[in-house]
């Protein structure tokens, strides 16, 4: 059964730091693209940042420059680290998982999804 456990989330002042975590099991990790997505209070789900199995990294707009996405296939474990973080950025995180080696910025293009993990940054 595949799983993903976010962690991490948490509280911040803005211009502070978080780090995310995503631990995966149950499918071929390295294989597939991986993908941060987050959810604010009454807005659609969006795309924040995606990683392929080779690594390469794609970021929205709103987060480029501050946001980094890494994977770590041996611990078939994903990361965001967050720096710089802003009020706007405060929303649910999911981390998700597409059975192709080529990422998207569609939520709908993804198979797996975690819980989520809450970030929370103040002014």
């Amino acid at each position: 059964q595949i799983q993903l456990v976010e962690s991490g989330g948490g509280s911040a002042q803005a211009g502070g730091s978080l780090r995310l975590s995503c631990a995966a099991s149950g499918y071929t990790y390295s294989s597939y693209c991986m993908g941060w997505f987050r959810q604010a209070p009454g807005k659609e789900r969006e795309g924040v940042a995606t990683i392929t199995g080779y690594g390469g990294t794609s970021y929205a707009d709103s987060v480029k420059g501050r946001f980094t996405i890494s994977r770590d296939n041996a611990k078939r474990t994903l990361y965001l680290q967050m720096s710089m973080l802003e009020p706007e950025d405060t929303a649910m995180y999911y981390c998700a998982a597409r059975a192709r080696w080529n990422c998207s910025w569609y939520a709908v293009h993804y198979n797996y999804w975690g819980q989520g993990t809450q970030v929370t940054v103040s002014s």
